[in-house]
């Protein structure tokens, strides 16, 4: 089995329409590109042998007495790996400059910018990429000394460098070294483009410089939209970052992390492909950035799902299904590279995600929830869609589905989807009216009341006194953590605090929350997970929102413990604290801004 890196020992660099992981020791073990979810060029964090990398490193000893930290330059994107030892002082600074188009791009732009600013310090260059996730050969032409092409299938890797490293051939790879003294900077550029794209112009230091300065001033020019002032800046800046970095620019889709097949239990099978765009992430992720001000993005979210319900194309001949390719694409096929190892031995690897057939009614609450959110139900057609999609729902609500965990187990009745159908003839409800619009609200206000009744008899455990998973079990679920956030009931609801005290008991330990107990309530799949950090924020807001600021803020300062060294989180944390699962993950940094802005609010109401 290969050496692999931790899953948190990364930082993230994106141009809003592609993203790469590189890890402290240098190294870019993850990239796919024109698209988030194209075939990777570099994936050795699925297969340290097959799956290709390109590490830039300083040559430091191995004797303890040299220091690699890793950090963002302050609220930008901008990447900086630095090496301290007793020879030197040097760093790689890695950025991607933010693609400011509606066009989708084959051309793709990685930046490696290698200074010494103390001593002098000796650096390798390996470039071994692997096209099409490690299954797909690849030739290799040195253009000279200081350029080079990799040509894998459809899609060209330009190597290029400024300063002394002169690359030589290693098969159809390349290595370079080269040697910088204090003041001495060097750089690597990676560039995609499609086969026989025009070669890139010849790198200088100055447009090195001014791709920099470019790269920082988008960030801070877009982070000056935030109206949040609040006590977790800079935690609540990162994750705002991190939601537009995994966002496509030219639709305005936020897929729901930059990687695919990080397990949520090391050896395990539960190793899903999350870089498509999930309705329900998408829609909070759309809530979060519009409770911080960043009102074109909720825009151009909403946009897209108008998109989708005016195409009403999918693969479950559902009028939504539950997840999609940035381009609104439905179709997800799922295979296995069984030539892939699996990070750590984590097998299979799944690329695509067959979870898109699946029905889960809740998704019709999240795209109406979002729709709503801005105020604006869009054109007269916008409306059309939305209306016609509750006359549809008002006739299939009432049936089981897989759930909002994707379970691989059968159907249920699950009472989270219960609930978001009610936000979705809620919401529909309250748009027509406020904006006098032609609809059967008459149906839809009928339809919201049944669900709203089904839901207290039968979601409701007498035995528990808390809401269930599904209507066929006492097991709690976390995902009911959302009940008073999308108004169903009062945060401060004798039911709802009883809810919450189950699941203290049953889900918490030391203020990290599982989403269900898979034991009680059996999924379909072997092997466990760690607790998901997701549910954990919520649980922050829960608390909050209840009155129980000083346990909310105890349990908010803890979270923010867990996150990595440069403040991204994955979707779980295991039982050593180590980050788990597909990385970095929206739906947990879109739940920690939830958090810190409702832990803010109501800190702030107590104080008054």
């Amino acid at each position: 089995m290969n050496t692999y890196p931790n899953i948190a020992d990364h930082g993230m660099v994106g141009d809003l329409q592609t993203a790469a992981l590189v890890s402290s020791a240098g190294t870019i073990d993850w990239w796919c590109t024109p698209r988030f979810d194209s075939p990777s060029v570099f994936a050795a964090l699925l297969d340290g042998e097959r799956g290709g990398h390109c590490r830039l490193t300083a040559d430091v000893a191995d004797d303890g007495r040299a220091t690699v930290r890793q950090l963002y330059l302050s609220d930008t994107a901008v990447l900086v790996t630095r090496y301290m030892a007793p020879e030197g002082v040097g760093e790689v600074a890695d950025f991607m400059i933010p693609l400011e188009t509606t066009v989708p791009t084959e051309r793709h732009r990685l930046v490696r910018v290698v200074r010494v600013v103390r001593g002098r310090l000796d650096f390798t260059l390996a470039c071994r990429p692997r096209f099409d996730y490690g299954r797909a050969p690849h030739d290799l032409s040195r253009v000279d000394d200081r350029s080079a092409v990799f040509q894998g299938p459809g899609t060209d890797l330009h190597l290029q460098t400024l300063g002394p490293f002169v690359l030589q051939p290693d098969g159809n790879d390349i290595t370079a070294h080269c040697t910088l003294s204090a003041g001495e900077v060097a750089a690597v550029v990676l560039t995609t483009d499609a086969s026989g794209g025009p070669v890139p112009d010849p790198l200088s230091a100055d447009g090195i410089r001014d791709e920099l300065e470019s790269c920082r001033g988008f960030w801070h020019r877009w982070l000056r939209s935030s109206t949040y002032h609040g006590r977790w800046r800079d935690m609540v800046n990162r994750s705002t970052i991190t939601l537009k970095l995994l966002t496509y620019a030219p639709t305005g889709a936020p897929i729901a992390a930059a990687t695919m097949g990080l397990p949520e239990q090391i050896g395990g099978e539960r190793n899903w492909d999350y870089r498509y765009t999930w309705v329900r992430d998408a829609s909070l992720s759309v809530r979060a950035l519009a409770g911080l001000g960043f009102t074109d993005e909720a825009a151009a979210f909403r946009h897209w799902m108008r998109d989708r319900l005016d195409a009403g194309r999918t693969e479950t001949g559902e009028p939504l299904q539950i997840m999609y390719r940035v381009d609104g694409e439905p179709r997800l096929t799922e295979e296995v590279l069984d030539h892939l190892e699996g990070y750590r031995g984590s097998a299979p690897v799944r690329a695509g995600n067959a979870a898109a057939d699946q029905i889960q009614l809740d998704i019709y609450g999240e795209a109406a929830d979002a729709l709503a959110q801005g105020g604006d139900i869009g054109a007269i057609q916008g409306w059309k869609s939305l209306a016609t999609l509750l006359d549809w729902l008002a006739d299939h609500w009432d049936r089981p589905d897989e759930g909002i965990w994707e379970t691989r187990g059968g159907r249920q009745e699950f009472t989270y989807s219960r609930l978001m159908t009610w936000v979705a003839f809620d919401r529909g409800v309250r748009l027509a009216a406020e904006h006098s619009r032609p609809a059967d609200i008459d149906r839809w206000r009928t339809a919201r009341d049944t669900v709203f009744e089904q839901i207290l008899q039968r979601g409701w455990s007498t035995k528990r006194q808390a809401f269930v998973q599904h209507y066929a079990t006492d097991v709690l679920d976390a995902s009911l953590l959302l009940m008073p956030q999308v108004g169903f009931l009062s945060p401060k609801d004798p039911a709802w605090l009883s809810t919450l005290d189950a699941m203290d008991e049953e889900l918490v330990t030391d203020s990290l929350v599982y989403r269900y107990d898979p034991e009680a309530s059996p999924d379909g799949l072997r092997g466990s997970e760690g607790t998901f950090s997701l549910c954990s924020f919520l649980y922050v807001e829960s608390l909050a929102r209840a009155g129980r600021l000083q346990q909310a803020r105890y349990a908010f300062d803890k979270m923010l413990t867990y996150a990595n060294h440069v403040g991204l989180f994955a979707e779980e944390i295991g039982p050593s604290g180590e980050q788990l699962g597909n990385f970095p993950q929206a739906f947990t940094h879109l739940a920690l801004v939830e958090a810190a802005l409702a832990l803010d609010e109501e800190l702030d109401r107590a104080q008054r």
